[in-house]
């Protein structure tokens, strides 16, 4: 039975470490992309995801609470019998990137520093608008 909940957990990782991917590069590629004319990077439904995402994430930081993907894959991962971020070899490798030691507060205040720059991004690069 602990296959299953072994099997789910390593997908809510490669799930969580999908947005934080997303997160942390799409900010360059919007910038970028605007530097190069790539019309998807100025999407609105996209950048307003990509804001909301890491506004999310600071919130949360700065109200002390974990990401529910991460209490999730720890409930899976208890069900399964495992100890936390130690068990297979997706959560051990990709873990390693997602996952650092480090008060929460040092968190709050580098992801607000990030949403800052998101947010000036979207001062920047307004979305909706293609820049040649």
């Amino acid at each position: 039975m602990a296959l299953p909940y072994q099997a789910f957990a390593d997908a809510v990782l490669i799930g969580h470490f999908s947005i934080v991917l997303f997160v942390v590069l799409g900010l360059p590629a919007i910038v970028l992309g605007n530097q190069l004319g790539w019309r998807w990077v100025n999407r609105r439904g996209w950048r307003l995801a990509h804001l909301v995402a890491i506004a999310t994430v600071a919130l949360q930081a700065w109200l002390g609470r974990y990401c529910p993907l991460t209490l999730w894959e720890n409930a899976l991962r208890e069900k399964a019998g495992q100890a936390p971020y130690q068990s297979s070899f997706i959560q051990h490798w990709v873990g390693q990137i997602v996952y650092h030691d480090a008060p929460l507060w040092v968190f709050a205040l580098l992801y607000t520093g990030f949403a800052l720059m998101v947010a000036w991004a979207w001062w920047r690069y307004p979305p909706g608008r293609p820049r040649a």
